[in-house]
């Protein structure tokens, strides 16, 4: 008779029991214990940063894009035809306090106040004794009333406007218009127009704006308010001043008799600095409805005006910022990814370091009657006391480093981080307490199969479509195909390596030396890594190179089209353009091409108002140039617009021969017979033979422009005006403040103001000030750091996986003769194959990952300017990634092995010891 069967007591404690179960273990290895939570703690700090970045960098993106616009485009616009009865002025402040009580919770305007008032629709023409009439042609007027001049303007003389109800009407002008029109106070002028009655004005003050740079007077309504404007007319080549004049709330009633109508106008600015890239489309939406929608319907019937149009260009710059932002959204997480991957990694490598060091004792209590669910809940138990307050105060640090408005994407990313290194190590005991398992090369194969597999697609699907378009959001495949390749990268590695190595090992066992057969033996069999050899170290690697690589790539590729761009929109490196009718002295052409930097220097004429003559068709406008066809070949070409062979352009030297001429292509077949008819300046015409098409010219920035390019010879014989250049180019690093000075030592001062001086540089580094870009350059070289400490870490950690077998190894190699230096060697033969292919192998990755995912990459947001898909192919950045990446890890493996390799025999030899 058997018994009561008893039950076996758990190995693991259980109750109250647990908890000092938990502080002895993490009290047997303090070292360790303090090793993990560093790592949780970088780990989560860059895990917190990453999306509090991203945020610090869009938010400024979007409102630099956004000033950059000016504000009028930036501003609510409101407009309505001016009531005929009630009390103007009250009506203007009434319908102020509705539209601007109408702005909704997302956005605010801006404290610069609105501007608004009354404006007529058409000028009319003042006469009027000592007015400045250039070509014989009057002054224009237009008649304003703006209620809040007076607060951000004084008067210089006089009064401000006031009465006029009949007869004349009271005006004020601007100091600088005056002048410039030649009006003086108490100038009676007479305003006349086809239209209706002459009417009468009188200035009775004269102003001037407290600070012109105020934004009130950016408005486009008081363009010509503070300063007259210099009309022209290019058909009949006159000239004549516009200017506008305020009357005060008197005189709104007149202001429709001046023109044709009078139109309220309200601009009410939002306040772009304090929108948010997150909150971009809840703003977007209310202004929306403020335009052409509820709040617009709401408006209507609040200010009791059905006529009113509120218009606003906000939600196309909305749109616009946010398809910038996305389409930068791709090439700025590629090195996030990376370090991502990198420090993954790493936590694999924890986990299966304590892993082997544990192992036999989660055997022990498996055998002794602890069930797995008990053990692995011991291990999260224990993993949360080093890994959650590190999260946390990692955490915190994150967000008290780089506020933001925004908690949640941090936080979640930081969970994200915590999450996975907690479980780590609990996933590694469960594969541990699970035994052994069957067909485990086959298993590996499959997955390798599918890596390859998903690599292939990856890589198919961004050549067949491209990057996703702007507005997609962030395209995961061009993410994650410079992964996958670094993946594929270290698989293939891992299985090229071992045969390697077998082959150099065979080659060094010829020798007389057996050290170097031992470190490759080793390293052939696998060794190097431990008792369980892992491709993990070698994955890390070729992640943090290629990536880093292909980021390079594209930030290099970013440099090199921002300059070709800039050079492609000033015409070269250097560009100067007399104002119209005039031309650049040729003391300053002297002077210009020996300026420091200049490599060579060309002058054009060109004239924008020629005229291409063709039997039976109508006259077309074109722009034509006429330059020295060497000189301006060899602009051409390092401009990349418009190359052509200058021998194209030789010959026409005779009187009657027709000119070579190269045409733009929105030109060919306007030709009749092979030649037309080219009108320049002063009616001269000349025949024309096209030689060649371009596309595009460097005095031509844009390519849509009708353009022919004429040799210098023959035209300048026929029309000596050509000879007097009103264009200069340039190629060298030109310094433009000094050109500035130059243009201003040899020309007239109104002349010099009007000069347009231009450089490559300064339009590069105007592109390049893009917060944007910088945003995604920055976080990329963050991220490469990041993932380069992970990879060097991963190495480590390797290392000290193996540290133990080897070191008893040697030992026992010690008791055999092997001296100390010996042992060195024998440890960087065994480590430094593995860890020197891998940064190699993954500079190929990189350069494969450029070859076959830079057609598709489409760097124009980056660039700032819109420029051909595609990155340019350069070894430096990667291999010196890869090299500086090689050089710590071998200094490493050289700093390990010279302390495993003159340990003492006595510490390593002891009785029992199973390594």
């Amino acid at each position: 008779m058997t018994g009561p069967t008893t039950k076996p007591r758990s190995a693991v404690p259980r109750g109250r029991g647990g908890a000092g179960w938990v502080r002895t273990r993490l009290r047997a290895a303090p070292l360790a214990t303090l090793l993990s939570a560093v790592l949780v703690f970088v780990s989560v700090l860059l895990a917190t940063a990453l999306p509090r970045a991203l945020d610090r960098g869009a938010d400024p993106a979007l409102r630099a894009y956004l000033a950059e616009q000016g504000p009028g485009p930036t501003s609510l616009i409101a407009t309505d035809r001016t009531p005929q009865s009630g009390d103007p002025a009250a009506l203007l402040d009434s319908t102020l306090a509705a539209l601007r009580a109408a702005v909704g919770p997302g956005y605010r305007l801006a404290d610069s106040g609105p501007v608004y008032g009354v404006r007529t629709k058409d000028p009319r023409s003042l006469t009027g004794p000592g007015l400045v009439r250039p070509s014989d042609i009057p002054p224009d007027m237009d008649l304003l009333h703006l209620p809040q001049i007076a607060a951000h303007s004084r008067l210089v003389q006089g009064r401000w406007p006031s009465g006029g109800g009949e007869g004349t009407v009271p005006v004020a002008l601007s100091k600088s218009a005056a002048d410039s029109i030649g009006a003086t106070v108490g100038s009676v002028l007479e305003g006349s127009s086809g239209f209706a009655p002459p009417m009468g004005i009188e200035v009775v003050g004269l102003f001037a704006p407290a600070d012109p740079a105020d934004v009130y007077w950016s408005d486009t309504d008081t363009t010509c308010l503070l300063r007259a404007c210099l009309k022209w007319d290019k058909k009949q080549e006159k000239s004549w001043w516009e200017a506008s004049a305020l009357v005060g709330p008197e005189g709104i009633g007149r202001l429709a008799a001046w023109g044709t109508r009078a139109t309220d106008f309200w601009r009410l600015p939002v306040d772009t600095g304090g929108l948010r890239a997150d909150r971009l489309p809840e703003a977007a939406g209310q202004i929306a409805s403020y335009v052409a929608g509820p709040t617009a319907t709401r408006l209507t019937a609040e200010t009791g005006r059905p006529g009113i149009r509120i218009t606003s260009e906000l939600p196309k710059l909305f749109a616009a910022a946010e398809a910038r932002r996305q389409a930068a959204a791709p090439l700025a997480a590629i090195g996030p990814a990376g370090a991502a991957g990198v420090a993954l990694v790493v936590f694999c490598l924890a986990a299966g370091l304590t892993g082997d060091r544990r192992e036999a004792e989660l055997a022990l209590l498996l055998a002794r009657g602890g069930s797995r669910a008990g053990v692995l809940r011991r291990l999260l138990g224990e993993g949360a006391v080093t890994v959650l307050p590190a999260a946390v105060l990692a955490a915190a640090l994150g967000v008290l480093l780089l506020p933001t408005p925004r908690l949640a994407p941090g936080l979640l990313a930081a969970g994200a981080v915590a999450m996975a290194a907690l479980l780590a190590f609990p996933v590694r005991a469960f594969v541990l307490l699970s035994g052994p398992r069957a067909a485990a090369p086959r298993r590996r194969l499959v997955a390798e199969l599918l890596v390859l597999g998903a690599t292939a697609a990856a890589v198919a699907e961004v050549r067949r479509r491209g990057v996703a378009p702007a507005g997609a959001g962030l395209d995961p495949l061009l993410v994650a195909a410079p992964l996958l390749l670094a993946l594929c990268g270290g698989l293939l590695l891992a299985r090229a390596l071992p045969p390697l190595a077998r082959l150099a090992a065979r080659a060094a066992g010829r020798g007389r030396g057996l050290t170097g057969f031992l470190g490759l033996a080793r390293a052939a069999r696998g060794n190097a890594g431990g008792a369980r050899p892992s491709v993990l170290p070698m994955i890390a690697l070729l992640l943090a190179v290629t990536t880093g690589g292909f980021g390079s790539a594209v930030l290099a590729s970013v440099d090199g089209a921002r300059l070709r761009a800039a050079r492609a929109d000033v015409g070269g490196d250097a560009h100067v353009s007399a104002p119209p009718h005039e031309a650049l002295a040729p003391e300053f052409l002297r002077a210009a091409g020996t300026l420091p930097g200049v490599r060579s220097s060309v002058g054009a004429w060109t004239d924008r108002d020629a005229l291409l003559l063709s039997d039976g068709l109508a006259d077309t406008r074109i722009r034509a140039v006429v330059a020295d066809p060497a000189a301006y070949a060899a602009l051409s070409e390092a401009a990349g617009r418009g190359r052509f062979d200058p021998a194209r352009l030789t010959g026409g030297g005779g009187a009657d021969a027709p000119v070579p001429v190269l045409i733009s292509k929105n030109l060919a077949g306007k030709d009749s017979g092979g030649e037309f008819r080219v009108s320049l300046a002063g009616g001269v015409e000349l025949r024309a033979r096209p030689v060649g098409v371009v596309e595009g010219t460097p005095a031509e920035p844009s390519v849509e422009a009708a353009v022919v390019v004429l040799p210098a010879g023959p035209v300048t014989a026929r029309l000596p005006e050509a000879a007097r250049p009103n264009h200069w180019f340039a190629l060298g690093t030109v310094d433009e403040q000094r050109l500035r000075d130059l243009v201003r030592a040899h020309a007239p001062a109104p002349v010099a103001e009007r000069t347009f001086v231009r450089t490559s540089t300064a339009v590069s580094a105007q592109l390049a000030g893009d917060p944007l870009q910088r945003a995604a350059a920055r976080l990329f070289w963050t991220s490469l750091a990041a993932a380069a400490c992970f990879a060097l870490l991963s190495v480590l950690l390797t290392l000290v996986r193996a540290a133990p077998e080897r070191a008893a190894l040697l030992a026992r190699l010690r008791t055999m003769g092997l001296r100390p230096r010996q042992g060195v060697v024998l440890v960087l033969t065994e480590s430094l194959p593995q860890v020197l292919a891998a940064p190699l192998g993954g500079a190929l990755t990189a350069v494969a990952a450029v070859a076959v995912l830079g057609p598709s990459v489409d760097l124009s947001t980056l660039v700032g300017a819109g420029v051909p898909p595609g990155l340019g192919f350069g070894l430096r950045p990667v291999l010196a990634q890869a090299l500086g990446l090689a050089g710590l890890v071998a200094l490493a493996v050289l700093a390990e092995a010279a302390v495993t390799g003159r340990r003492q025999i006595t510490t390593e030899l002891r009785a029992g010891d199973r390594r």
